[in-house]
């Protein structure tokens, strides 16, 4: 069974050819457009697929999409919405400005400066109207329940339209390709589900989904056994985790579906201890499920943001989606004595909430899917729908992408007059090169599917020196509040992580965070969060064999088994993909080295 699918064409579309459950093809539309996230129809993504598998569309069997007609969807949320209503009316806030108040004197005074931020304390300072209209909005019962309630008219309103325009360009892309054939559609979380799941190895699992709205969901729950997956509830929107952080995100000042990653590490600057009451008190918590009240009122965290610092607001909602999340996770490990866990859906790209539930009590082990966001729904699709029964060893990588040849390569140097090497020992030399304190950037193999750069498309700098965070992250155009990410051996793995056993293999993906022994804490702080932990990625040589040899060369001369590992891109710019991409990036990032393929390159004009 050959099937191509189509993740939600809204965001990071992607295209995923899969025959008989093997993934052969996997990549987003912005990885050739070099637009982030890019929406609409993916057209050179398939191209691109078609090409590197050799196949034509009318070689698949079925074309499937992860949302329900644009029809269903509608009648889905407008149910969802009108018992919204009914629970806004119903539900006994406490009175917010008298916990504002309180909350306001716990506020500690800080002088440890923060790397981005311009104080410790610094607040979101939008000016008196903004201010006023966000407590008004906000914080006065009336006036923030009909924020609330508009704010769903207008989210229904927007994705009605979204869903029936994206359905109209789907059926419109695949007709202009010669796709006559109906478009097989998949229930969203279902798909969530299934790459979770069919991409584990595990025969058994509580299969989790979190994310901002799909099919009248923002969460979902199954037990999978056997190959197949049985829900045994869903979340309904709005009540939405991915929701509640998009508000945080944007109140903070960032954006929205993108910089979600900056507030998890701002959070841990914070004490959440300051606001998570407030937070809680405006949720009903259930057993094995949860309402949150006024779910899509942005002005209550934009009223937030503008009376506390940032990072005890970014706190605060960091431990509330843990909380809640877990609390979700944990009864259903309960009531099923399930002991193995896989996660999809955007939610779960908060590598802090990852780990925190693999500590719930009863979990043994834990699988993230790499592209866990909608860009990966498209592969759950078609894995399902391809999927030929039973149990399949997991996938050993994301390198789904295309690859290039070497000819390719140097093409791509000599258009702008770069020298280059063929080193006998390439991996010694820039272990090297690295131990010396030059940063290398690698560009070789398949392309990494996701949002994690996995060595194939990364730059590498050794993890002795904390003054990298400010100084690359300046270089590449970036404002991070969280350190760059290790890559580490993976028999090296018990000798730097806490609690690593049972996550093996999520961490691979540098999909969950892990506490740090004092050797990675001493030998490698450039990796460290402020919080002692760190995001890894665990490398074995026969996944990937010239990246480990690097680490691995890299070993033997420092005794140190991890390196930094941060995505090749410039700030706002997907990860390279061609060779001509990352020529331009190697030159822009004014990085010391680029291994391209079997070449070794300096740059030009070296850094100062």
């Amino acid at each position: 069974m050959r099937v191509l699918g189509i993740s939600p064409l809204d965001k990071d579309s992607t295209v995923a050819i899969v025959e008989d459950g093997n993934i052969l093809f996997a990549a987003g539309e912005e990885r050739f457009s070099r637009t982030k996230q890019q929406s609409g129809f993916p057209q050179q993504a398939l191209e691109a697929g078609l090409a590197y598998t050799g196949l034509s569309l009318s070689d698949f069997d079925q074309v499937v999409y992860p949302f329900l007609d644009w029809r269903n969807e509608h009648a889905l949320f407008t149910r969802n919405l009108e018992d919204e209503r009914r629970f806004i009316r119903s539900f006994r806030a406490p009175d917010l400005t008298t916990q504002v108040r309180e909350a306001l004197t716990r506020v500690p005074d800080r002088s440890r400066p923060i790397h981005g931020l311009g104080h410790p304390n610094e607040v979101m300072d939008k000016g008196f109207l903004h201010s006023s209209y966000y407590s008004m909005a906000g914080a006065q019962r009336l006036a923030s329940n009909n924020a609330a309630l508009k704010g769903s008219r207008q989210w229904s309103d927007a994705a009605t339209e979204s869903l029936r325009h994206w359905q109209e360009t789907l059926v419109t892309g695949l007709r202009a390709l010669g796709w006559q054939a109906p478009v097989k559609r998949m229930e969203h979380h279902h798909s969530h589900a299934a790459n979770a799941y069919l991409c584990s190895g595990f025969d058994q699992a509580l299969c989790v989904t979190l994310d901002g709205y799909g099919s009248g969901l923002a969460g979902s729950v199954g037990e999978a056994r056997n190959g197949r997956i049985r829900r045994l509830h869903g979340l309904a929107y709005p009540n939405s985790l991915g929701t509640l952080y998009e508000h945080v995100t944007s109140s903070l000042g960032f954006k929205p579906s993108r910089h979600e990653g900056k507030i998890v590490g701002l959070a841990s600057y914070g004490d959440p201890a300051l606001l998570a009451d407030i937070l809680l008190s405006r949720v009903l918590e259930l057993p094995g499920d949860f309402r949150i009240y006024e779910a899509n009122n942005v002005y209550f965290s934009r009223y937030l943001a503008s009376k506390f610092p940032k990072i005890d607001v970014a706190a605060a909602y960091q431990f509330v989606l843990e909380h809640l999340a877990t609390g979700y996770i944990r009864h259903w490990v309960e009531q099923t004595g399930i002991d193995t866990v896989v996660l999809s859906g955007g939610v779960t790209a908060n590598v802090k909430l990852n780990q925190r539930i693999f500590e719930i009590e009863g979990v043994r082990r834990i699988f993230i899917y790499p592209n866990m966001g909608d860009g990966g729904c498209g592969t759950g699709a078609a894995l399902y729908h391809s999927w030929p029964g039973g149990i399949r060893p997991t996938i050993s990588d994301a390198y789904f992408g295309p690859d290039y040849t070497e000819q390719a390569m140097a093409e791509a140097l000599d258009a702008e007059g770069l020298a280059r090497r063929k080193p006998e020992h390439l991996a010694r030399e820039v272990a090297r090169l690295i131990h010396q304190g030059k940063v290398v950037a690698r560009f070789d193999g398949r392309m990494e599917y996701g949002p994690r750069a996995l060595g194939n498309r990364s730059i590498l700098y050794h993890a002795r020196e904390p003054e990298v965070n400010q100084w690359l992250n300046k270089r590449l155009g970036r404002t991070e509040f969280m350190p760059f990410a290790p890559v580490t051996l993976y028999e090296a793995r018990e000798r730097c992580y806490h609690n690593i056993r049972g996550a093996e293999h999520a961490a691979e993906f540098m999909t969950i965070t892990f506490d740090c022994t004092d050797a990675m804490r001493e030998q490698c702080p450039a990796a460290v969060h402020v919080d002692g932990t760190a995001r890894p990625q665990l490398i074995r040589r026969e996944v990937n064999p010239g990246y480990y040899d690097i680490l691995k060369e890299y070993e033997a001369i420092s005794g140190i088994p991890s390196l930094i590992n941060t995505s090749f891109n410039m700030h706002e710019e997907p990860i390279v993909n061609t060779p001509r991409d990352a020529v331009r990036a190697f030159l822009q990032g004014a990085l010391d080295y680029l291994v391209l393929g079997p070449f070794l390159v300096e740059h030009p004009r070296p850094a100062s």
